[in-house]
């Protein structure tokens, strides 16, 4: 073959080639232009204010996550992980419109949650939804494209493309992603892709070249993510958006693959005692061959969540037919079906015993191994608090079951008796409370009720000069060129409206001597002796100070005034709804602030962490200037509004602050029914 042939045929191939290229590259982009038409404009950007017991208290955050509209009614589809413990949900549509929502229903076993769009909110002229449509993610395919939709880090919408890399994956560890206490990957199997997703894509679609969800996003796994199957996210939606919950049977019967490859069905594991399993007869070692007429196979763990959604499926109260064989001997078992309750009930928050409590579920008294659901199980402590101080301190775990000899059923109990005990009283009451703590009946004392109000030892009006001072160490001295027995002190700061101020000191003036009397500080921890020299006069005497300004003698009278009060003798007030302290404006405020004398505000003294305040924003030394537009400037006041608001359930208070040389708009958004 000549070299000219040659040539000619590699030219045709490459034109061949590159032609290929460009029609795969369009057949590509007309999928995605499909898959974005149909389903791009019905993700919404979820941003929620949860709310979780920790630390003895019910801490709340802001997170954000993906969804995607399915009904015209408004109906969003997400994660339970994302929106299963909200108390404000807010939607951004594609176009940017917010949206309010509410929760209709969440479930920890298959992570999955509704919502629904306050439809009557939005704007007349608001454009209609846009609806995506579920495919059948049975008949997805490794290799199959798909798109990973949603707003990864809080971001507005984004897609990104890959193929489908398994249809049954799940995490190798039984235990390794939990839910309220429910394990995941009991009921899930994942269809994994590389589609890049980050957090903050968790709720949002997966979606086929034809534009259909086939999966909802939940998890990414180092290079790979996983999605909820869309057929079963269609199931549990449907029945999540029309109960607000999903009904499962319980049985007891737990299993794993069979142990032996040559054989088919499925091992059973385990059977929890005085269960409906227990009660059929089945035990640990035995083979199920067929459940309720279904043939079952598990010869790997990926094989478990479809007879696990097969078993949780049964009506409550069915006699399921159970057919296998204990030691190659052929059996029979009828196994009736019991309610399935939460693995944990919702934690609260008791905050006179300074600690997060729940009620036992079925699950969790089989797991604490009680006779009963009876007791309140505590959830968290509060470092510090009444529970933590007592002797001995409850802690995660204990169960409380009586309160001065009243049996405790649960929270309610609790709840009331505190309010019986504590009605009317200004301090803590000392409350007998016993508990159990594994096999051991304990008994402690804790008080309960109010806080004792702090006593603050009020000072005695003492006299004040009104500057800040520091010591003329012999280095200060040698560098001065000063005679080295020199003693005393050199004015660093003139506060303004002082009797400093008004008598003509400035910063920069050396004091030797005060009526005469040396001022004996050349150390470092002489810091304190001028300011005590100045405490032994009484507000209204008139000093002499002696000293140098310049280099040039120095002699200066002044009127000594009564020292301001200081921040820790000004009236605060803690408001324990939002969680967060104000105190009145002291001297070293308006100092420090460098605030004007008429300039008026509360200053934030404190802010509870994971608190309706912390989570609006306010921070640890804001200035609030106003609320809801009205001034700020006596505790009082302040105390008599917030209640005011607080009575009438305010669902927007507006705070405007001041933070260094900025001004902002605080909103404080409570959930009303969680508060």
């Amino acid at each position: 073959m000549n070299l000219t042939k040659l040539r000619n045929i590699l030219l045709l191939y490459s034109f061949l080639c590159a032609g290929l290229l460009a029609d795969t590259s369009k057949s590509a982009s007309l999928a995605l232009a499909e898959a974005v038409e149909n389903v791009y404009p019905a993700i919404v950007r979820i941003e929620v204010v949860s709310e979780q017991g920790s630390s003895g208290r019910m801490m709340k955050s802001r997170a954000t996550g993906s969804g995607v509209i399915v009904s015209k009614d408004g109906r969003v589809v997400t994660n339970h992980h994302v929106a299963g413990k909200a108390t404000r949900i807010t939607c951004r549509l594609h176009d940017g419109e917010e949206v309010m929502a509410d929760l209709l229903g969440a479930d920890p076993m298959t992570d999955l949650a509704v919502l629904r769009l306050r439809m009557k909110d939005r704007s007349r002229k608001s454009k209609p939804l846009t609806i995506a449509t579920f495919g059948n993610s049975d008949k997805v395919e490794v290799g199959d494209v798909c798109f990973a939709m949603g707003s990864p880090a809080g971001l507005s919408q984004s897609v990104t493309r890959g193929i489908i890399s398994n249809v049954a994956l799940i995490s190798p560890n039984k235990d390794s992603f939990r839910l309220d206490g429910e394990n995941v990957g009991e009921l899930v199997r994942w269809l994994g892709h590389d589609a890049i997703i980050f957090p903050g894509n968790s709720g949002g679609p997966l979606v086929d070249e034809k534009g259909f969800i086939i999966g909802i996003n939940e998890v990414g796994i180092g290079s790979l993510g996983g999605a909820i199957p869309s057929n079963l996210a269609r199931t549990v939606s449907k029945e999540l958006a029309e109960k607000g919950f999903i009904a499962r049977c319980w049985t007891g019967l737990e299993c794993q693959p069979v142990l032996d490859p040559n054989q088919a069905g499925l091992l059973v594991a385990g059977i929890i005692s005085d269960s409906p399993a227990d009660d059929a007869g089945l035990k640990p070692g035995d083979i199920i061959k067929t459940y309720q007429g279904q043939k079952v196979i598990a010869r790997i763990a990926e094989d478990l969540p479809l007879f696990n959604q097969l078993s949780y499926s049964m009506e409550v109260g069915k006699k399921v037919k159970i057919s296998g064989f204990r030691k190659n001997k052929k059996m029979s078992w009828i196994l009736t079906t019991a309610p399935r309750e939460s693995a944990f009930a919702k934690e609260r928050e008791l905050k006179s015993w300074g600690l997060t409590i729940r009620n036992f579920t079925l699950m969790s008294s089989l797991e604490a191994r009680r006779s009963s659901k009876d007791g309140a199980q505590v959830h968290s402590v509060g470092r510090g608090g009444p529970s933590n101080s007592a002797k001995p301190g409850l802690v995660r775990g204990d169960v409380v079951t009586s309160i001065n000899g009243k049996r405790i059923k649960g929270i309610e109990d609790m709840l009331q008796i505190s309010r019986e005990i504590t009605l009317g009283k200004k301090e803590p009451v000392s409350t007998l409370v016993g508990f159990e703590r594994d096999m051991a009946k304990l008994l402690t004392v804790i008080k309960i009720g109010p806080e004792a109000e702090e006593n603050r030892p009020v000072q005695a009006w003492k006299a004040w000069l009104g500057v800040s001072t520091q010591v003329l160490t012999r280095e200060l001295t040698e560098a001065l060129t000063l005679p080295k027995n020199t003693r005393g002190v050199r004015i660093a700061q003139v506060y303004p409206r002082t009797p400093a101020k008004k008598a003509g000191l400035e910063a920069g003036d050396l004091l030797f001597r005060i009526d005469g009397q040396i001022i004996q500080a050349y150390r470092t921890e002489d810091a304190e002796v001028f300011g005590n020299m100045i405490k032994e006069y009484k507000p209204g005497s008139l000093v002499l100070f002696s000293g140098l300004r310049d280099k040039e003698n120095l002699d200066l009278n002044v009127t000594l005034e009564r020292r301001p009060d200081p921040s820790n003798e000004l009236p605060d007030y803690e408001e324990e709804v939002f969680e967060f302290t104000v105190r009145e404006l002291s001297f070293s405020d308006r100092v420090s602030k460098r605030l004007e004398q008429n300039e008026l505000g509360l200053v934030v003294e404190n802010v509870e962490p994971a608190g309706w305040a912390s989570l609006a924003g306010l921070r640890q030394g804001d200035l609030v200037l106003t609320i809801n537009g009205k001034s700020m400037s006596k505790v009082t006041l302040f105390e008599k509004d917030m209640n005011q608001w607080i009575k009438e359930k305010r669902r927007r208070i507006v705070f405007f602050v001041k933070r260094g040389i900025h001004t902002l708009f605080l909103e404080l958004e409570p959930d009303w029914d969680n508060t």
